[in-house]
């Protein structure tokens, strides 16, 4: 389980693309102590650690992990946000992050406020069920409040902190991002899917 608080962001060291699907040598500062079968938050999306260095580590994506994101499409170079595991003694200090990502988004508007930020991201439609106005949740790993909230798209309130720590000054309008849902609200439409359909 993850939370949503950027670690550190990394970067795409060397891509190699195999019959099997594709792996990604990452460098970051933590890497040194990272072991084996660890799971490391890559952008929101949970990978296993294969194996790691003082330089970096690296992690195999299977074809279903290319083809439900879009971490296929990144390139030697690129930044990435990175976050580990969290600690059963650990502080909570963002929302429950699974690593399971939901869907792709993609940047619709940046704007400066101040200080801050606000971007709007797209909401696809079978994910606006769990999305709601001041609830949480997860762009490209990183623990998010919905400030506004309409049809096919929400918006989200910055501070400098995020903006500098994680790797939302490098995207641009039509990149892409993963999105995570509350895992909460899936929960609670499952539980009370049956009590709903006995009123219809």
């Amino acid at each position: 389980m993850f939370t949503g608080i950027v670690e550190a962001t990394g970067e795409v060291l060397v891509r190699t693309e195999t019959d099997d699907g594709l792996r990604l040598r990452i460098g970051c500062p933590f890497a040194s102590e990272l072991e084996g079968g660890q799971s490391v938050s890559v952008n929101g999306a949970c990978l296993t650690v294969e194996e790691s260095s003082a330089e970096g580590f690296s992690v195999f994506l299977a074809a279903e992990t290319v083809s439900r994101t879009y971490l296929g499409e990144l390139r030697e170079g690129e930044r990435v946000n990175l976050e580990r595991a969290m600690p059963a003694d650990g502080r909570f200090d963002g929302h429950v992050v699974q690593g399971h990502v939901d869907g792709v988004s993609e940047v619709r508007r940046i704007e400066g406020v101040g200080e801050d930020w606000r971007f709007s991201f797209s909401l696809p439609d079978d994910l606006a069920n769990y999305v709601v106005e001041k609830g949480s949740v997860t762009v490209d790993g990183i623990s998010l409040t919905v400030a506004d909230l309409s049809k096919g798209e929400f918006t989200v309130a910055i501070i400098p902190t995020t903006y500098e720590e994680t790797t939302l000054p490098g995207k641009e309008v039509g990149d892409p991002v993963h999105l995570e849902a509350d895992v909460i609200a899936k929960y609670v439409e499952r539980v009370s899917a049956p009590y709903l359909d006995r009123t219809r």
